[in-house]
């Protein structure tokens, strides 16, 4: 999934920022464990909450670089700054969290009373007060993330990095069953190493965990949603019970195409083979696209085509201002070729500028342009995974992370990844503790909401589609593209966490780290693998950026719904007449101020209240979901009749 590098404990991303615990060592007097207290009676809450406003504001450019610089340039050197850059935040925030908890909130100052919340809720990697410990936790996770990110499935000296065994699932067309068998389970095999890495990474983060007052990682998680951890669970399964229909009916017609493709072996009792959904996870069923087309042909949107034209026409513009290939060397070639990519990719990214300048929010810093990282390096390896940045608390410094290709995935992303930036320049004037979404959901949904607004008619508004053509065959089309990216995802959002919690409460105990992570995947996503069970030997989970990372992931599915029920508050803002699926606001004034206004307010108040001040209500709901999907989920019931959807997962224990 496409996530955000946020800033310190308070809008935690991908692991190695993420914060944690409380107090100093155990193996300290017991004068000194006191010592929060001590602070809590001689500084008032008001100068402790502006203090630690400082700290983040001085130390976050330190910290950010280190993380920039351990997922652009992994080595063991990158590693080591970045893992003592985090130690350095891990220890001072031990500190912090302690204090806060020694302060009564009663009657304090609604800021400071939410500074305090805050900093008593919002870690994902709570540290042991154990200095050694907690030196431990931030090696095992920087190595973990630098394992993934150089992660490389090899077969004799032939090695593909994810990229390419991307590629291989993503051609569904002419990629055979057994080569995206191969790719799949090749990509699996890197996160084998990471196995003891995560389980000791678990013991550390529930010992810090339960010095925090929680009783373990899980519940520290569930922790930072203004509502009680256990009322946020039910909160997660109502909202999937809403979508959970139309998510079944697509799996059943999917599954049924799969077997008219590849007969018996196109399901297994039921389910899906994990290899042929064309993609390394599950989430995204963009890449069946040529198989799962309602109607031939009708609606077609090449936007890959299109995107693939123009950096042609760049490179062959680049090529005729050289002189031609002939009079080019072998190494100015390829870096004739790197000149075309970046520029595509810098077109594609402005382009995605445009939309959000478009509804009157700022352009993006010239320094964006100029220290982003567009497309992958050649000379060395990077975490290719899309992420957003900010450097800075002043808003002065953002950037994106992407190893950009020209096509239509890569260009949605690069629209998702632009609304974590404009976030974090809408919230720039708050206090950096207050630099965050209003939950982490808001963060993801962001971009995912100006993503349902990329209609086939704003498509073709900048120039990537002709016009497209109105039929009901047409709008099948086009939800059915659109389902196969958020529907198909909505289980896999939801039970990556079920799974952590699961290990955090200790229901999944090591040993059964696989058997249980397979009896989820089918549970919700009615998804198994091919051949034999995949055993202990392996550790599937960490395959996924997200575990080795430490990110939270329930945030993804939470979005997956927000961004429906944003979209539409967005859609009536700007006096749009008609059914949902056909809204398009871009360059509507009303519907982005009311956006930014929403953005401006950071985590400086109840996620609860800010939902209300765009949508008028305070509960997550998926009806706006339903009503996006309704010509489709009326097609999908009709072309599944007489066919026996459901799955056989397997039993849970």
């Amino acid at each position: 999934m496409k996530s955000h590098r946020a800033l310190l404990a308070l809008a935690v991303s991908a692991g190695l920022l993420a914060l944690a615990a409380c107090s100093k060592s155990d193996d300290k007097s017991a004068d000194t464990a006191a010592a929060p207290a001590d602070a809590a009676q001689s500084e008032s809450p008001d100068a402790f909450v502006g203090r630690v406003n400082t700290t983040i504001e001085d130390m976050t450019p330190e910290l950010t670089s280190a993380a920039w610089l351990g997922a652009t340039f992994i080595n063991p050197d990158s590693q080591r700054v970045e893992s003592a850059a985090n130690e350095r935040w891990l220890t001072k925030n031990n500190e912090f969290i302690a204090q806060a908890k020694a302060y009564d909130t009663e009657g304090l100052d609604g800021a400071t009373a939410r500074a305090l919340h805050l900093l008593k809720t919002s870690s994902s990697m709570p540290a042991p007060r154990d200095p050694t410990k907690l030196r431990e936790l931030t090696e095992i996770a920087s190595r973990m993330g630098a394992t993934y990110g150089s992660g490389k499935w090899c077969v004799g000296e032939d090695c593909k990095d994810i990229g390419q065994v991307s590629e291989i699932l993503a051609d569904t067309d002419g990629s055979s069953y057994d080569q995206m068998r191969a790719a799949w389970e090749g990509w699996h095999s890197i996160a084998v190493p990471m196995r003891k890495d995560y389980q000791r990474f678990v013991e550390l983060t529930n010992e810090g965990a339960v010095e925090m007052g929680f009783e373990n990682t899980g519940d520290v998680w569930r922790a930072g949603y203004d509502m009680p951890a256990a009322d946020f669970q039910a909160e997660a399964d109502r909202l999937w019970g809403q979508v959970q229909p139309l998510y079944e009916q697509l799996q059943c017609y999917a599954r049924g195409k799969l077997e008219e493709k590849y007969g018996e072996k196109g399901s297994i009792n039921g389910m899906i083979p994990a290899h042929l959904t064309g993609n390394l996870w599950q989430q995204d069923w963009s890449n069946l696209w040529p198989l799962l087309q309602p109607y031939d042909g009708v609606g077609s949107l090449d936007i890959n085509g299109a995107l693939e034209q123009q950096r042609q026409d760049i490179l062959s513009g680049l090529v005729a201002k050289a002189g031609g290939m002939r009079n080019l060397t072998a190494s100015q070639q390829v870096e004739i070729e790197r000149q075309a990519d970046l520029e595509i990719a810098t077109r594609m990214t402005r382009l995605a500028e445009g939309f959000y300048t478009g509804l009157g929010m700022p352009a993006l810093p010239e320094s964006f342009y100029e220290h982003s990282m567009l497309i992958q390096p050649r000379d060395r390896d990077v975490v290719c995974h899309a992420s957003a940045w900010p450097m800075n608390t002043e808003g002065t410094d953002v950037r994106i992370k992407m190893c950009i290709k020209p096509t239509e995935e890569e260009l949605t992303t690069i629209y998702h990844e632009l609304g974590h930036i404009y976030y974090y320049l809408a919230y720039k004037d708050q206090a950096p503790i207050f630099q965050g979404g209003a939950h982490d959901g808001f963060h993801e949904a962001i971009g995912d909401t100006i993503v349902l607004s990329m209609t086939p008619e704003y498509m073709a508004s900048i120039g990537l589609v002709d016009k497209p053509s109105v039929s009901e065959e047409a709008v099948i089309n086009n939800q059915m593209r659109m389902a196969l990216s958020k529907v198909a995802f909505m289980p896999f959002g939801l039970l990556i966490d079920r799974w952590r919690w699961g290990v955090f409460d200790g229901s999944i105990a090591p040993d059964n780290y696989n058997q249980a992570w397979w009896e989820l995947k089918a549970k919700y996503q009615g998804v198994a693998p091919a051949g034999d069970p995949r055993g202990e030997d392996f550790f599937d989970p960490g395959a996924k950026y997200h575990v080795p990372g430490n990110t939270p992931y329930t945030r993804y599915f939470l979005s997956h719904v927000l961004q429906f029920q944003f979209y539409k508050s967005l859609c009536d803002a700007s006096g749009h007449e008609g059914p949902l699926y056909t809204c398009n606001f871009a360059d509507n004034p009303e519907a982005g101020q009311r956006y930014w206004a929403m953005m401006q307010r950071g985590s400086s108040q109840p996620w609860q209240q800010t939902l209300k001040e765009l949508t008028g209500g305070e509960q997550m709901d998926a009806s706006a979901v339903l009503e996006y999907f309704q010509p489709l989920q009326t097609w999908l019931t009709e072309r599944n009749q007489g066919k026996t959807c459901g799955w056989e997962p397997a039993s849970e224990g």
